[in-house]
């Protein structure tokens, strides 16, 4: 029995090796997500070269400026993104697999490498995609078209509430009081 026993703990204790799966993929849409952004930044000399077209319009020019400014802030909410998932599958490898010995020789480690558990690493994580939100709501608000009041309503109300979320986001949660 006690056999029986030491073999399904092995097994159980190797289970966790599936997460590899995780972290690998997590790595490989890490890179696709910099090419991607990579890609829409080297876009972005295209656009400037339109930019500086004396014979546009003040309308065209406005539409090549919103174009690049939303091609920007996608480039940045790409390389967020891949940050997100490079810290998740750092913090995947380190929870379930082994310390990266390698990075802990690096002065960046004690920064990339620092999460105390799960919820940490969901706190991080839940930071950065916050940032992204912020960032994809900046995109759509700059092709925005404002026809009417309302629509500068929406557009204030929604400028609100992100504020209203990334000072939320600041506030330390309450220590619950010592019991003696």
């Amino acid at each position: 029995m006690k056999k029986l026993e030491r073999a399904f703990e092995s097994a159980l204790w190797a289970s966790r090796f599936v997460m590899l799966g995780g972290v690998t993929f997590s790595s490989l849409m890490a890179l696709a997500a910099f090419y991607m952004a990579t890609v829409d930044a080297l876009s972005l000399p295209g656009l400037m070269r339109d930019y500086t077209d004396l014979t546009l319009t003040a309308e065209q020019r406005s539409e090549v400026r919103a174009k690049a400014l939303t091609l920007i802030v996608k480039s940045v909410d790409g390389y967020i993104i891949t940050a997100i998932l490079i810290i998740f599958s750092l913090g995947l490898y380190e929870f379930f697999i082994s310390k990266l010995d390698v990075a802990r020789q690096s002065p960046l480690a004690p920064r990339l490498l620092h999460i105390g558990g799960l919820e940490d690493l969901k706190e991080r994580i839940a930071k950065l995609l916050v940032l992204v939100l912020v960032i994809e709501f900046f995109q759509r608000a700059l092709l925005l078209r404002i026809d009417h009041a309302i629509d500068l309503l929406y557009l204030s109300l929604g400028i609100v509430l992100i504020g209203l979320t990334l000072y939320l986001g600041k506030l330390k949660p309450r220590e619950p009081p010592e019991v003696h």
